[in-house]
């Protein structure tokens, strides 16, 4: 089934399940919002099921959608992550290390351990 993410302002409001394709216009009007369709399988411009990947990455409530990209791009975990262009998903100004368990650290822009 498709979903579509309702947007005030281009953020994502809210994703409903539609019942049929192509279904923006109608649940515009219906919701007085703007209507853009996204995919449950889709992550970073790739859709995990073999279907069509739908605006980059699955619209979460809070999610900008970006007209020039035509993308669905979640909120910046940290400050100084950096948008991936291709992905529209945000990268770590260093890259995690491997193997092992890490989280960010923001205060020191490290992997710490954990």
């Amino acid at each position: 089934m498709p979903h579509y993410a309702l947007l005030n302002n281009n953020i994502v409001v809210q994703v409903i399940v539609g019942s049929s394709d192509d279904q923006e216009a109608e649940y515009a009007e219906m919701f007085g919002l703007a209507c853009k369709r996204t995919s449950y399988n889709t992550r970073g411009g790739v859709h995990f099921a073999g279907g069509t990947p739908y605006r980059k990455n699955y619209a979460g409530i809070g999610y900008t959608f970006d007209a020039v990209r035509d993308a669905f791009i979640p909120p910046a975990p940290y400050g100084s992550w950096v948008l991936n262009e291709t992905t529209c998903l945000w990268d770590a100004p260093v890259p995690m290390p491997t193997p092992g368990v890490y989280r960010w650290n923001e205060s020191t822009l490290t992997w710490d351990e954990v």
